[in-house]
């Protein structure tokens, strides 16, 4: 776990006249699952954007596996981002199709695989994200919250990623569903060899699901490391950001 797979360095985000990241630089290494924490509108998904090349930040540098992203070509771009999958806030699923057609998109777009081969890949995703077998051809609209999350987490599973960036996964779901659906991240995490990147502010995420985070505070990083290190830091932010008593 020793390799950088992401390097932030000195990240300058502006909107306008407005200042979002102010010289942020964090590294996320190779095998981990690392959290993004902050306050609400301190800039977490817009670095996860950022990341994604979904955003343009101002000023620093950004190297994804070993590539700086904002000097690439159009072919560089296209082949970099094949290497990593996004399961957004709310799943982002086609209304129009069902659950397996979803998972298949990718599959569809990005390859050339028979159709009965790219079914058996969709299911076996959607095996692996714990779906149920019935859940297989109904509608995004006929499933639950916690159903919908699973769907998407195999659409972002169907490419095989090396990198995972999920954005607030658990929001949004009950305390069971969310503490099952951390459970199966960090399963999956471990199973496929994957990095994770994972903007939360939950606190169960946070200490059952995470190896390291940063926090976001007043634009800078204030903290980079482990839950473990995070509570021996003396700052008042920390403390109440993750409820952290003395002692």
């Amino acid at each position: 776990m020793s390799n950088s797979i992401i390097k932030a360095r000195d990240v300058t985000t502006k909107f306008g006249n407005k200042v979002v990241h102010d010289k942020i630089s964090i590294d996320v290494k190779e095998g981990e699952v690392y959290g993004i924490l902050g306050g609400s509108g301190s800039g977490k998904t817009t670095l996860l954007r950022e990341m994604i090349m979904l955003q343009r930040f101002k000023s620093g540098s950004i190297e994804i596996l070993g590539q700086r992203i904002g000097h690439l070509s159009h072919k560089q771009i296209v082949e970099l981002k094949q290497n990593w999958s996004v399961l957004f806030q709310f799943g982002a699923l086609y209304s129009s199709l069902n659950v397996i057609e979803n998972v298949s998109i990718p599959l569809i777009e990005y390859t050339t695989l028979p159709k009965e081969l790219i079914e058996e890949i969709a299911l076996s995703k959607l095996k692996m994200a714990g779906l149920k077998k019935e859940a297989t051809y109904l509608f995004p609209s006929e499933l639950s919250g916690g159903m919908k999350k699973r769907a998407a987490l195999a659409r972002a599973l169907a490419m095989d990623p090396k990198i995972l960036f999920l954005d607030e996964p658990t929001s949004g779901l009950d305390p069971v569903g969310a503490e099952n659906f951390d459970r199966l991240i960090r399963e999956l995490a471990s199973l496929l060899k994957l990095t994770v990147i994972i903007v939360t502010h939950d606190l169960h995420t946070i200490e059952h699901v995470l190896d390291r985070f940063c926090i976001i505070f007043e634009k800078k990083i204030l903290f980079e490391g482990t839950l473990e290190e995070a509570k021996k830091f003396e700052h008042y932010a920390i403390k109440e950001f993750l409820k952290l008593e003395r002692g």
